[in-house]
């Protein structure tokens, strides 16, 4: 399972307002309060701990993710008269008596949880409040990265793409590839890989997701392992739709081989890059991949990756995949090397680099022209 983050107590009495992604929670019972904070770590929320009715303003009240009341709380908010609002929860340590369930009428509860016992219903909760007001936020964009060939260098590419966009999120959908871990150079930090995971689908929170995973050089990386594992479409949807609700660029790496899992990339990519050696092979495997790839999602790019040995140039593959072109790099002679030592290290002036920057520059955050005319 997806490892918690650590949450934080935050209490307050009108000294801190409760921001709009926190969790406003008005509890006089301290055994509660424990329990709601170990709960909270489980879904990455805030809870901000107002002291009683009396000290919760409108304000905060209303700019709350979510609100959670015991009955005596319950009790004394209704009597204030504070605004009706969505996301309002009552928990209790006994079994909720008729007092219980007046108070929460009077408060306008959704609903009433025991604890414990109905943990899972409150964490679920939660994360669905927090999660809905950071829809209302900045959304990330989402990346499939796929070789036209074998041997393309599309992993290659898929890293320095994460890497150029600050705090990205590396997804390695290739259970064949050996784990993409190897190519960042952190094989050996701790943290999930796709074997790990235990997840159906559903809905996931991107701080669970972050903290769950190695990170290097700024990138959270999800990939896969030395040993054999099956990829699903759910678990894939999930990662990536957590990632872009929070915010940050998902780059997924594809096999070139057909599987569910990246069909899922490919449906939630804002934009596919197809990675091509520029040898005539090479043209005619991208050629061949690029019909397909465009009747699944129509935002496919190129990205020709030197050298070339017959003289042939980008533009050249451009028009004969029919594809357009994003980017056009010359070869690294040092970069062999540089992998087999401790990973890819990303240098500000390389044409990797320089090529990742130009393809990101298109993504539709940026608010730059749509791919066809980014050649």
């Amino acid at each position: 399972m997806i490892a918690a983050p650590q949450g934080g107590r935050v209490t307050s009495t009108a000294r801190t307002a409760a921001g709009s992604s926190a969790v406003l929670a008005v509890l006089t019972e301290p055994s509660l309060r424990d329990e709601l904070d170990r709960m909270a770590a489980a879904v990455g929320v805030r809870i901000v701990h107002a002291g009683g009715a009396p000290a919760v303003s409108r304000k905060n009240w209303a700019a709350a993710a979510a609100v959670l009341l015991d009955e005596a709380s319950a009790r004394r908010c209704g009597q204030a008269a504070l605004p009706r609002r969505a996301r309002v929860f009552v928990v209790t340590a006994a079994e909720p008596a008729a007092a219980t369930w007046s108070a929460a009428i009077a408060a306008g509860a959704e609903r009433v949880l025991r604890l414990p016992g109905q943990e899972h219903e409150l964490i679920r909760g939660l994360g669905d409040a927090v999660e809905a007001v950071r829809d209302d936020g900045l959304r990330g964009d989402v990346v499939a990265v796929v070789g036209g060939c074998g041997g393309a260098g599309a992993s290659l590419f898929a890293t320095a793409l994460a890497q150029a966009s600050a705090g990205a999120l590396l997804v390695d959908l290739d259970p064949w590839g050996g784990g993409l871990d190897l190519l960042v150079g952190c094989e050996t930090t701790p943290g999930l890989r796709w074997p790990d995971l235990a997840l159906q689908g559903g809905r996931l929170t991107w701080p669970a997701v972050r903290d769950a995973l190695p990170r290097h050089r700024g990138v959270s990386v999800l990939s896969g392992t030395r040993r054999a594992y099956e990829l699903e479409p759910g678990p894939v949807d999930a990662v990536i739709d957590a990632g872009r609700r929070g915010g940050v660029t998902v780059v997924c790496d594809l096999p070139r081989r057909p599987a569910d899992a990246a069909q899922a990339a490919l449906d939630a990519a804002d934009l596919v890059v197809v990675v091509s050696p520029c040898d005539v092979r090479a043209c005619a495997a991208t050629a061949a991949m690029a019909a397909p790839l465009t009747a699944i999602n129509p935002n496919v790019g190129l990205v020709v990756r030197g050298p070339a040995p017959g003289g042939l140039r980008a533009a050249e593959v451009a028009e004969v995949t029919g594809l357009p072109l994003l980017a056009a790099m010359k070869a690294q002679p040092q970069l062999a090397d540089q992998l087999e030592r401790g990973g890819l290290r990303p240098r500000r002036r390389s044409a990797l680099t320089a090529a990742a920057r130009r393809v990101l520059a298109v993504l539709p955050r940026a608010g730059s022209p749509q791919i066809g005319a980014a050649a």
